[in-house]
């Protein structure tokens, strides 16, 4: 079972959401509804009395809701109440608000965009698009991160063909990429660059999603030509691929005077676009 978390965003407010790839359905956070729908100060409170009211009316919905880990405002992951669209669309009925019927046709819609997307996964880079352009990124900087999305998908194909697991041996790859080339793994660049659970590369500048791209084309390519057989054949390219990168970092540096590798994030960047261009 393929699970995928998501912020799927309600007139600017954010849902936290979960796409099953088995069931091909979202499991939305009860407690984001609620916030939203009521304007609670206190959502989990409103949640936990509307549940105890609906279970001793019998009924159903609130029976079948179940938990699932999402990122919490302290960006650790808890579990959570969740339900999928047609059990919303209930519970909606039992909240009183204005907001109810524009909720329940923007739920539709993302329900119908994500399944579409599955049919044509060109609409999902076209969404990716407009999602950027209205958190302000530059065009020149959301051309290179669609870009990125590309080549890692074509990696991350390329590992699946070797027969490795995604999870743990794809991300001791990553970090053998990422550290060949830039000197740091994953999580130190994340923290170099002030971040929790965002994304790494969201928050990258143009250069160095540039280079990372490099990197991981480079590791697909030499893949396809060795052939590694093993996790440990494969770790030996992911080192080979990240090594081309930082030949290109350390002669750019060399040239500019300049360290390509910075603690620039998606707040700083998107406060210049001079920064984020780079």
């Amino acid at each position: 079972m393929t699970k995928v978390n998501a912020i799927q965003l309600f007139e600017d407010k954010k849902v936290r959401a979960i796409w099953d790839s088995d069931q091909e359905k979202w499991f939305v956070s009860i407690i984001d509804v609620i916030a939203i729908l009521t304007d609670s100060v206190d959502a989990n409170a409103y949640w936990r009395k509307l549940k105890q009211r609906l279970k001793s009316e019998g009924n159903e919905t609130v029976t079948n809701c179940h938990g699932l880990k999402m990122t919490a405002a302290d960006g650790k992951m808890r579990l959570t109440d969740v339900a999928d669209t047609e059990q919303l669309f209930r519970l909606i009925q039992s909240i009183p608000s204005p907001k109810a019927e524009p909720f329940k046709l923007w739920l539709a819609q993302v329900a119908s965009e994500r399944l579409d997307e599955i049919q044509d996964p060109e609409l999902t880079i076209d969404r990716a698009l407009e999602q950027y352009l209205q958190l302000g990124y530059s065009e020149n900087w959301i051309n290179q991160r669609l870009k990125s999305i590309e080549i890692r998908k074509e990696l991350t194909d390329e590992w699946k063909s070797r027969g490795l697991k995604e999870g743990q041996q794809f991300a001791t790859l990553t970090d053998i990429i990422s550290k060949s080339w830039s000197g740091k793994t994953t999580k130190e660049y994340k923290i170099l660059k002030g971040l929790k659970k965002e994304n790494l590369r969201d928050n990258m500048t143009n250069t160095e999603l540039i280079l990372n791209m490099l990197a991981e084309a480079s590791t697909k390519d030499i893949s396809q030509a060795v052939n590694p057989e093993n996790f440990g054949e494969s770790k030996k390219v992911a080192k080979q691929g990240g090594n081309v990168a930082k030949v290109a970092l350390k002669e750019l540096e060399a040239k500019t005077g300049k360290k390509v590798v910075s603690s620039l994030n998606a707040k700083s960047l998107l406060g210049s676009n001079k920064n984020i261009d780079k």
